[in-house]
């Protein structure tokens, strides 16, 4: 699972990522609003755990723009604003959790497995295009309803451009969904998995397409 900390401490910041990459979890690390709010627009995270005090704003607007949206993003506020009323704030502001500097690492991820488990908070929906199918909680990709065996990668890049089905999605923003936002890219690695999953796609009798926009990015729709 990929999890995204939005933390203005390197310091901290460097620490959480390392222990939640022990435990199991992949990690994005952001330190502003509006990098938060980009990457949350562009990539599915299974958790967002969230400083308030950053240094372009407030992370308390993050909430409340994801909210306002309807994303049910899983949100582990993490803070220095120990205050009942900080604490109201930020829970009537849409998180589902609430922990206060300084803290104990064990807590954290505790509170974070318990966020996983709600019932509701994982993206157990699934996405589909003509025969392909994709369950986003069990990573897998189904043909006529018959389980396919496709790379994490391969099954990043469909998943991202199933969301946007008949949308054009940049290579960009998919080099994000790949790699995480702080990957070392080749210049032609997302074109490498776009290949990769077309002929897989081919292979396996999938009725879609993937389409290249030159200067763009790339759009799946149905074959012909």
């Amino acid at each position: 699972m990929r999890v995204l900390i939005v933390e203005d401490s390197e310091e901290l910041a460097d620490l959480l990522a390392q222990g939640l990459q022990a435990a199991g979890y992949e990690i994005d690390l952001l330190a502003s609003v509006s990098d938060a709010s980009s990457a949350l627009g562009t990539t599915r995270y299974a958790a967002l755990i969230l400083d308030l005090g950053l240094p372009d704003g407030d992370g308390l607007s993050i909430l409340r723009e994801l909210r306002h949206r309807k994303d049910p993003i899983p949100i582990l506020v993490l803070t220095a604003r120990g205050g009942v009323e900080d604490r109201v704030n930020g829970l009537r502001s849409g998180a589902d959790d609430y922990l206060v500097k300084p803290f104990a690492f064990d807590e954290l991820v505790a509170r974070l497995e318990a966020l996983l488990r709600r019932p509701g908070q994982l993206l157990g929906s699934s996405l589909r295009l003509s025969n392909v199918t994709f369950d986003t909680e069990g990573r897998q990709v189904f043909v006529d309803m018959k389980p396919q065996n496709l790379s994490a990668r391969e099954i990043a890049v469909l998943e991202l451009l199933l969301r946007r089905k008949g949308s054009v999605v940049s290579k960009k923003v998919l080099e994000d969904q790949i790699f995480g936002l702080t990957g070392d890219v080749g210049s032609n690695a997302v074109e490498v998995y776009v290949h990769r999953l077309r002929k897989q796609l081919l292979d396996i009798g999938a009725k879609v397409r993937i389409t290249t926009v030159r200067g763009v990015g790339y759009v799946m729709m149905e074959s012909d």
